[in-house]
């Protein structure tokens, strides 16, 4: 089965003949070498489907990618150190399939660097601080600067009290979630993550957006180099999966967002100018207001108990008139503070899910899987296939910053 590329623009994503995006999981072939496990049979699971990139796509190494992100965000006028933690965050996105927070993203990053809307050097504050808990003011940093610093510090936590529990004002976008989750889950460790962001989330019944697309993460190993990697916008996508529509003018569900006012919208365009997007479930009738509930609770643990700002006080997507103030909340906890064998218990849970009798030809999955597929695809090719849009707009930060174009290895 071929990945269509606009399945990796838009976290699979299928393009049906009216030019409408589907919101629908696309899976590919898992490596079941680099999986040993005893409880599934993952090539019996996956026999057949096939990962291949889209004829086209431009394959660009790892370590390139990396290369030119750095060189752009100190250009921009980044600390080294800062730029390096950034590009590590944004490549993953894009390893992982989640092209809106990778590459697509750096743009925005170069312009609060340069604009100085974001600091360029410095470190996060511990402004109040216990055994299992702490209060951090991430100074205005990069997001992953202080994302990092603070899921470092919940985990020093855990492996001391079991758990550990911190939140942090001050901060700015800090790329995909599950990045912060799994430096828990590398460490033996339960991760969950949560950010709050700029008001597009409508919420049910409301003719105005309030929330943002607020997502939240859970990351726990599994046996074997399983795992199970939860990491999702409550709204009913990210942001960024719009945006990319509008790059390749597409139209998108009436389910994903709404025109100005509320009224459901197909236009990517009215979705961002003046619109704004659905919680996760769409309607209320089709269990929206869930989808609100979760975006509220993102909004508790981040803007409300961290003291940044919340809900319509956050800045607008994309302005860059006032700092973003973000509040992100990191957890980390130690499974072994709690019943035993979680590890085999979790593999037990994933496994039995993934044999269950799927509808059609399509299996079951995991939360995580469609990004491991992926992942086992940027292994395949030597490196990140990117649409050829990806690797224009790449040269034109280039063209424009006076750095050293990003290296493409080869065509697909």
């Amino acid at each position: 089965m071929m990945i269509n590329s606009l399945n990796r623009l838009a976290s699979q994503a299928l393009l049906r003949p009216n030019g409408v995006l589907a919101a629908v999981a696309e899976v590919s072939t898992i490596n079941v070498h680099l999986i040993p496990r005893p409880y599934f049979n993952f090539r019996r699971h996956f026999h057949a489907l096939k990962t291949m990139a889209n004829p086209g796509d431009k394959i660009v190494e790892v370590q390139e990618a990396k290369r030119f992100m750095v060189d752009c965000m100190m250009k921009a006028g980044a600390a080294e150190d800062h730029a390096r933690q950034l590009a590590d965050v944004l490549v993953e996105g894009d390893i992982r399939g989640h092209y809106s927070h990778g590459l697509n993203r750096l743009d925005m990053y170069i312009r609060d660097i340069k604009e100085n809307v974001c600091k360029r050097d410095g470190e996060p504050v511990i402004l109040k601080e216990r055994s299992a808990s702490a209060w951090v003011d991430g100074n205005n940093l990069l997001g992953p600067v202080v994302g990092n610093f603070c899921m470092d510090l919940a985990i020093k936590k855990a492996k001391n009290a079991g758990v550990g529990w911190v939140v942090a004002k001050g901060s700015n976008h800090f790329g995909i979630a599950g990045w912060y989750s799994m430096r828990a889950m590398k460490q033996g460790l339960m991760g969950l993550a949560f950010t709050n962001t700029s008001p597009i989330m409508y919420p049910t019944r409301a003719s105005t957006p309030a929330i943002g697309t607020n997502p939240l993460t859970l990351a726990a190993n599994g046996v074997g180099g399983d795992s199970f990697v939860l990491d999702m916008a409550t709204t009913a996508v990210a942001v960024g999966k719009v945006e990319i529509a509008l790059r390749r003018e597409q139209k998108v569900p009436d389910s994903w967002g709404v025109a100005a006012g509320g009224k459901p919208s197909t236009e990517p365009a009215e979705i961002l100018n003046g619109g704004g997007l659905l919680p996760l479930g769409g309607s209320e009738i089709a269990g929206g207001y869930k989808g609100y509930g979760l975006g509220a609770l993102v909004e508790i643990f981040c803007g409300i108990l961290s003291g940044s700002h919340w809900g319509p006080h956050v800045r607008k997507w994309m302005s860059t008139a006032a700092d973003a103030d973000l509040g992100q909340c990191f957890i980390a906890i130690d499974p072994e503070g709690f019943a035993p064998n979680f590890s085999e218990r979790l593999q037990e849970f994933m496994d039995t899910m993934r044999k269950l009798k799927p509808i059609a030809d399509q299996p079951v999955l995991i939360a995580g899987d469609p990004e491991r597929n992926h992942t086992m695809l940027v292994e395949q090719c030597g490196g990140i296939p990117y649409h050829p849009n990806q690797i224009k707009f790449a040269d034109e930060i280039s063209e424009r910053l006076g750095v050293p174009q990003m290296k493409v290895k080869t065509t697909a």
